[in-house]
């Protein structure tokens, strides 16, 4: 089953829609979408749709996106442009200096197993001369090209980084977790440089502080010293973030300034990927 979430801000008009921009972003856990408006430079819509349990497939996840495409007419309207943003664990960073464009296979299976029908794709990082390689979701691609025609595409992470590199003021070493219904991305920032991107699966709040422990230990962060912003789905009543406190001291909230979360009454670091700045 589909739990469908809608957070929107009923005062203002989505019309013109010429003048709106389109953005996606889905895993195996749910879908999400927001309309961004060009006159009024700022998002005027936000819709999150939560899956009950998490999918198996991109297939599964594919006849998922069709229904929900089938029955939400804001998704049926004329966009100026679209931008999908693929999320999954099927992603690794390659230096520029490293990359070359024929061995993308060769750099993903050094971290999972690809297939040798698996579609490879990379986005450019430019502020850290790197690619990041990974596996995106060719079926809903094709699914979307058919809605939309030509339209951006990108993996999570790499917009994740670039939001945070752009966020980041301090010049000491800094985690940020993003926390999604069964993964977390953990980034380091030091000194506004790309420490460490990877992305974890869980299943229980052990396995959360686990991850977290793990990458301190490995980068010599002294929990009671380094602080550790959140962003995502986790508030501070969670578990998770109660058994964190338990070890790292100083923790915070990386929280938008955008004016939609206090229009939707919803958490200033949710839906970060999407909505934060």
């Amino acid at each position: 089953m589909t739990k469908k979430v809608i957070k929107k801000n009923s005062s203002i008009s989505l019309k013109p829609l010429k003048d709106n921009r389109l953005s996606i972003q889905f895993n195996l856990d749910g879908f999400s979408f927001c309309i961004y408006n060009n006159s009024s430079n700022k998002e005027i819509y936000f819709c999150e749709y939560e899956f009950e349990e998490s999918l198996n497939t991109p297939e599964n996840l594919l006849l998922k996106i069709e229904e929900i495409f089938k029955n939400d007419t804001q998704l049926q309207n004329d966009f100026i442009s679209v931008t999908v943003i693929h999320q999954n664990n099927l992603s690794t960073l390659v230096p520029d200096q490293f990359f070359d464009e024929k061995e993308l296979a060769t750099y993903l299976n050094y971290n999972i197993k690809t297939l040798i029908t698996d579609f490879i794709s990379f986005d450019s990082i430019d502020i850290l001369k790197t690619k990041n390689v990974y596996v995106p979701y060719v079926n809903i691609n094709n699914y979307l090209f058919q809605n939309f025609g030509e339209f951006e595409y990108k993996h999570h992470s790499t917009v994740l980084i670039e939001k945070l590199l752009k966020a980041t003021k301090s010049d000491k070493k800094t985690m940020y977790v993003n926390v999604g219904k069964t993964t977390l991305d953990i980034v380091v920032i030091d000194n506004k440089k790309l420490l460490l991107s990877n992305a974890f699966s869980y299943n229980s709040k052990e396995d959360f502080i686990y991850y977290i422990l793990f990458v301190a230990e490995q980068l010599n962060l002294d929990t009671l010293e380094f602080p550790l912003y959140f962003t995502g789905n986790i508030t501070l009543d969670t578990a998770i973030f109660k058994l964190t406190y338990k070890y790292i001291k100083n923790i915070y909230f990386l929280e938008s300034e955008k004016t939609i979360f206090s229009e939707l009454k919803i958490p200033k670091h949710s839906n970060y990927i999407l909505l934060g700045s």
